[in-house]
């Protein structure tokens, strides 16, 4: 009997009477010797025994008793992956471990997440596991460390290439003595000895493919197969058959039936591919590269009575930083002092500058124009928007789409099927289609085994998923996981909230109607200087659109009905028809204008009618025209408000929308998604305020717009960075081309093998060529993944 100790930080309990529920559950578990919950630290300690209980089921019954286990969660690097089935092999020696809830390994960025109980195992813990499989793993906190790795991988790939190339090119020469068509041209004697030959192929076997050995090794060491396998076995046949026919024909010195030049081109080839494809797959993560290049890594910062340049590391909340003209922003803060436009467009997509003066917020990566600007900072380091978007984006990247999983299928049982088709193809040609003749036999099981790599099948999915989320990032779309960027794909309706997502979400003057005989300014004047005196959101809209330059020595507000005042010693009052008593108003004007979904307010001065007002929350200038593509698109549009019917009837026939839902309650919000839903339909919803966080979660999709409230995009599926409706046209957009990206991966992944293993045993396809195409096959489905990378999404 074996025991294992360990501490289990939960989630929940609220009392004592938690801890004990949780403690006398845990010693009711089967093989739990021993368990004690400690209320004031929120662990537990248990100790079990490994044959009849275990980590999982601890896990599980704290779970059932209502409570949560406490997760972390680490990224890292991998090094040494080359196909599909080295990312599925260690994604599933992961999940396997003791205390891991899920582990997610994606090839294209040589990366790996893991979700894991910390009492259970630690992160050095997958370290040494992964190297136990042949790879090499490296933490998050040395993922600077790791990105120069990957430099330096390259670098070594193509130094390997050139070697393998120098040794593999006279060997190729010797193949133009092959062939009829090209035996006029001139081979150098010395080549054709089949000791030179020998010399040339060896370290290229040995030392330039030894990489695919080791990995070979430690697959089949761990009961799967993987490229390397198929590799290595064809590779290794064709060199140690010719080794065997140099031995035989020692005496004289015959190069007839050698395939030295087979197997050296062979993995020179491959070497190649993996060097284009370590390039592209770079590229397919440039948009975090650029994003993170966009901070600062110096900043202007008071210290006594000066300013000096400090690393951004040093800079600390609260701080005061100089900003000069043309300089980028090194973190998220208010401005004290100074008046400048700054570019957001880097963070935003918005092209156009934005006016920045005292009082107003400014974010790291964003770039000053042509002032100078005293900042105080708010959010340093990984608390910015900056971090956060790449946080995000990164999420995204390395999540799984769900049509991923076909993928992951089909590539686990890929190779020990090729394998078969190889053997079975040997024994064919062998025995019936030509008996006896072993290199004709041995040239189309080499082929098979060669063309069949699985590596672009594995890079199908992953490599369009992290081009089309970075493109869209560049756009300020944030997809928060995979998930949503192909469910996305599928919605057939969009549920649109009005207020700050149609609308500008603030109420502005519209009208203002000044009565016969009465001075439009000097109306303006009086009505803007009145409503200075009052926080309503309808009165700050009125005092902004005039000059409020007058003296008020009086002020009241009639609730629910206007205000009262006196104006430069003028008796004003403004507000609804009541407040009007018996003066003749325009009413025409009114009844017009409330029709349009606008509130009036009448003006008297004096005890004289002198004009009205109208004021509404205007449509922002792009909703009609993303409501147009939309609409195009194939999606129906639907308005959901908790407006009066009259008001949303008049936006709907603004922006041109047929279905509203008006007057409804923020609670009542998800209902109207699940009953659109109930019809069978696919619904995302778009919106920006706290009472629109139950319907993003309800609906298929949650896209929240980036100008509202944090609540709303912690709900939400997709974070729309500004308030643009064209941004939900650029989601559906970028979602639909993506979905496709991937179809026409896997489809040509899928169709490179379908196609090619047959042609190949059926021996029309010489080993040198097969393993071109395979790896032309992964570079080229990389290069249709980054496509995805120049499409063109509105401004």
């Amino acid at each position: 009997m074996s025991t294992q100790q360990t501490e289990v930080a939960i989630t929940g309990m609220t009392c004592a009477a938690c801890a004990n529920r949780v403690e006398k559950g845990l010693q009711k578990l089967p093989g739990v010797q021993e368990a004690t919950v400690n209320f004031a630290t929120e662990k537990a300690n248990v100790v079990f025994d490994n044959e009849q209980a275990s980590m999982t089921e601890v896990q599980k019954k704290i779970e059932q008793l209502g409570y949560g286990v406490q997760q972390e969660e680490i990224d890292f690097s991998i090094q040494g992956m080359t196909c599909a089935n080295c990312s599925a092999r260690i994604e599933k020696v992961l999940n396997k471990m003791e205390g891991v809830q899920l582990a997610n390994v994606n090839l294209a960025m040589e990366t790996g997440h893991v979700s894991y109980s910390p009492g259970t195992v630690t992160p050095e813990d997958f370290v040494k596991r992964i190297q136990s499989l042949g790879y090499d793993a490296v933490l998050e906190q040395e993922r600077e460390a790791a990105t120069d790795h990957k430099q330096q991988e390259i670098k070594k790939k193509t130094r390997l290439f050139w070697i393998s190339a120098a040794l593999s090119f006279p060997l190729l020469w010797t193949m133009f003595s092959h062939f009829s068509f090209t035996s006029w041209m001139y081979v150098p004697e010395i080549l054709m000895n089949p000791l030179v030959q020998w010399a040339l192929a060896t370290p290229v076997q040995f030392i330039i493919g030894a990489s695919f050995y080791k990995g070979a090794y430690f697959a089949l060491k761990n009961k799967s197969a993987n490229m390397d396998v198929l590799v290595a076995l064809g590779t290794s046949a064709a060199y140690f058959y010719s080794v065997y026919l140099v031995l035989a024909n020692w005496s004289t010195e015959s190069t007839m039936g050698l395939y030295f030049e087979t197997s050296a081109v062979l993995i020179t080839l491959i070497i190649l591919g993996k060097v284009f494809e370590a390039r592209a797959k770079g590229r397919s993560s440039d948009a975090i590269k650029k994003l993170m290049k966009l901070q600062p890594q110096h900043a202007l910062v008071e210290r006594g009575d000066e300013f000096i340049s400090l690393p951004i590391s040093e800079v600390k909340t609260g701080d005061i930083l100089l900003i000069k003209p043309g300089a980028s922003i090194p973190v998220d803060a208010a401005v004290l002092s100074g008046h400048s436009a700054v570019d957001e467009s880097m963070l935003t997509g918005e092209s156009l500058p934005v006016d920045k003066e005292a009082g107003d917020a400014v974010f790291a990566a964003t770039v000053n124009s042509n002032g100078s600007l005293h900042i105080r900072a708010d959010k340093v380091g990984k608390d910015t928007i900056l971090s956060n978007i790449i946080r995000v984006v990164e999420q995204a990247q390395g999540s799984k789409a769900p049509i991923q999983r076909l993928a992951d299928q089909i590539s686990s049982v890929f190779v020990p099927i090729v394998v078969g088709i190889a053997v079975l193809t040997f024994i064919i040609w062998y025995f019936v289609v030509s008996p006896g003749n072993f290199p004709t036999a041995l040239e189309s099981t080499i082929a098979v085994l060669v063309i069949a790599c699985p590596c672009a099948l594995g890079l199908a999915t992953p490599t369009s998923i992290m081009a089309g989320s970075g493109r869209a990032a560049e756009q300020g779309v944030l997809f928060k996981t995979a998930e949503s960027l192909e469910n996305t794909k599928h919605i057939d309706t969009i549920v649109l909230d009005k207020t700050g997502t149609i609308t500008n979400g603030r109420p502005v003057v519209t009208d203002f109607v000044p009565a016969d005989g009465v001075d439009l300014d000097e109306l303006k004047n009086i009505a803007a200087s009145a409503e200075n005196q009052s926080e309503h959101p309808v009165a700050q809209a009125i005092s902004d659109y005039g000059e409020s330059n007058l003296t008020v020595s009086f002020f009241e507000a009639v609730p629910g009905h206007g205000i009262r005042a006196t104006v430069a010693n003028r008796q004003v009052v403004m507000g609804n028809r009541r407040l009007m008593d018996d003066l003749v108003i325009d009413e025409a004007q009114a009844v017009a204008l409330e029709q349009d979904g606008k509130t009036v307010m009448f003006i008297s001065v004096d005890g004289h009618y002198s004009g009205l007002v109208a004021v509404a929350d205007t449509v922002k200038t792009t909703a009609k025209q993303a409501i147009h593509e939309m609409k195009d698109m194939g999606l129906h549009v639907v308005m959901l408000t908790g407006d009066q019917e009259q008001t949303a009837m008049a936006i709907a026939k603004q922006v041109g929308i047929e279905e509203i839902f008006a007057g409804v309650l923020p609670t009542e919000k998800a209902d109207v998604i699940t009953k659109l839903q109930a019809q069978g339909r696919h619904v995302a919803m778009a919106g920006d305020g706290l009472n629109d966080a139950p319907a993003l979660a309800s609906a298929d999709v949650g896209m929240a717009m980036g100008t509202g409230t944090a609540i709303a995009m912690e709900a939400a599926d997709i974070t729309l960075m500004q308030g643009d409706l064209m941004r939900v046209v650029d989601a559906v957009r970028m979602s639909r081309l993506t979905v496709r990206n991937i179809k026409q991966n896997l489809f040509w992944a899928l169709a490179y093998n379908t196609i090619g293993i047959p042609i190949a045993a059926a021996g029309l396809l010489a080993p040198w060529l097969a393993g071109a195409a395979m790896a032309f096959s992964s570079v080229s489905v990389v290069m249709n993944a980054l496509r995805l990378q120049r499409v063109k999404l509105n401004k």
